[in-house]
């Protein structure tokens, strides 16, 4: 990928109050296990990217608790929120998907529109479900639907706004 290289060095030289390294995809993906917490932003292309954040699901616990962001710090342009799995069709319709990557991608967009409150509020309430571990989707070991599971966390959002309230 040198023309990537290229266009990354040409930016960064106009940015040079922000930190870049370039590495090697097959590198990289060794440091995303051996060393994760060193990466702040990850800036890839289509194939590389999708291949590092689905390692990256794996290292949490699978691709049903990953959220992610197309992000345009400019706000020029609309940033998209979307759980980092796709369509998952060979789960299509069975009820067995784990909503927490979808729900959390509503949590970064509304930290994103500046809502941190909304966002807190519905990261809490899927970190206390989570906790709990009552309600738990297959691929997390329990046998609670998507429904299920996306109630409970609703039930625990009203819990905690009426907590604060």
């Amino acid at each position: 990928m040198p023309f990537w290289d290229e266009i990354v060095k040409e930016i960064s030289a106009r940015h040079p109050e922000i930190k870049t390294d370039l590495y090697h995809i097959d590198a990289l993906a060794a440091y995303f296990i051996t060393r994760p917490e060193s990466f702040d932003v990850v800036v890839a292309s289509n194939l590389f990217g999708d291949i590092l954040t689905d390692l990256g699901a794996a290292i949490v616990g699978g691709l049903g608790l990953a959220p992610s962001g197309n992000i345009n710090p400019e706000r020029t342009y609309p940033s998209m929120f979307e759980p980092i799995h796709g369509s998952a069709p060979d789960i299509a319709g069975k009820g067995i998907a784990n909503p927490i990557a979808q729900i959390w991608s509503v949590s970064m967009m509304m930290d994103h529109l500046n809502q941190g409150e909304m966002a807190r509020l519905i990261l809490d309430a899927i970190e206390d479900v989570l906790v709990e571990g009552k309600t738990l989707t297959p691929d997390l070991g329990g046998k609670a639907s998507t429904a299920e599971m996306g109630d409970a966390i609703v039930r625990q959002t009203q819990k905690i706004s009426k907590k604060s309230m």
